[in-house]
């Protein structure tokens, strides 16, 4: 019997019944949690980026990748909020004089970085 292109390349086989299963394994790939953003990254390449997300996942790449995105995100998000405190003069004398207008000015800093940060890293072309 000839061997397949999968034997040739080192592949070994497995009987189950009457059936020849390939043995193939992944990579052994560290497992961190996911934040967020990590996981809006992975539904936006699993819905408009399949090939490259299919890549990924069968070299074994796939959730490194994503955990990296996540730790860039949340550092570009807590790094963009304090700026723009900071530009707005947003302080916790400001909170404590006018709780109602921090929070409504707060929401509105998180809401902007949140929109930016999903524009430059998570949304990307």
């Amino acid at each position: 019997m000839n061997k397949s292109s999968f034997e040739q390349n080192g592949g070994t086989y497995r009987m189950v019944g009457d059936y020849r299963i390939p043995n193939i394994t992944l990579p052994a790939e560290a497992s961190k949690p996911l934040g967020v953003w990590g996981l809006k990254y992975k539904d936006y390449l699993m819905k408009h980026k399949r090939v490259q997300f299919n890549i990924m996942l069968m070299t074994g790449t796939l959730l490194t990748h994503l955990a990296e995105i996540d730790e860039q995100a949340s550092a570009m998000f807590y790094r963009l909020v304090e700026q723009m405190k900071v530009n707005e003069g947003i302080t916790e004398k400001f909170k404590a004089d006018d709780q109602m207008e921090w929070v409504a000015r707060m929401n509105n800093i998180e809401a902007r970085a949140k929109k930016i940060v999903n524009h430059e890293l998570i949304f990307t072309a």
